[in-house]
């Protein structure tokens, strides 16, 4: 059995990521497992044990297939008739690139105030340049963890 760990021995560490010719889906998989603390030995879902994770170059990201073109995001405001639907080559139109990884990990953390918490904990920058080196943050290099993470 695991024993449960409490808040004040939680030991957060700062990763940061390229996301240069990365998968969305992919990098949204991995970064959410590391957003909730799946990657460490002492994962509880109750408690925010999980890690900072910065990414730059968010400009240079690829879907695969025509995901760019005709995929969807949809949302509701609310009132009747109120849905409302873009695309990532809108958002990319927008300058609002951040956007595509921002929803992609929003959507794979589940619903909750825990989740919210946790998505504050991604940072994500659309050139190489960060405000995050004081905190000393490890490299992941994230096109070697497997061949199919980056698109050519």
């Amino acid at each position: 059995m695991t024993p449960f760990i409490k808040k004040k021995e939680v030991k957060k560490d700062w990763y940061i990521i390229d996301a240069q010719n990365a998968a969305v889906g992919r990098l949204a998989a991995y970064i959410s497992k590391v957003l909730r603390g799946k990657n460490k030995s002492q994962y509880n879902p109750h408690i925010d044990n999980g890690d900072f994770v910065v990414v730059t170059n968010i400009d240079k990201i690829k879907f695969t297939g025509k995901k760019f073109k005709e995929k969807k995001y949809f949302k509701h405001t609310g009132h009747p008739g109120g849905i409302k639907e873009t695309s990532p080559l809108r958002l990319k139109e927008k300058n609002k690139s951040e956007e595509i990884l921002k929803l992609a990990v929003k959507r794979m953390l589940p619903g909750g105030p825990l989740a919210k918490k946790q998505l504050t904990k991604l940072k994500i920058y659309k050139g190489e340049k960060h405000p995050h080196d004081i905190q000393k943050p490890k490299l992941i290099d994230f096109s070697k963890l497997n061949k199919k993470n980056t698109i050519n």
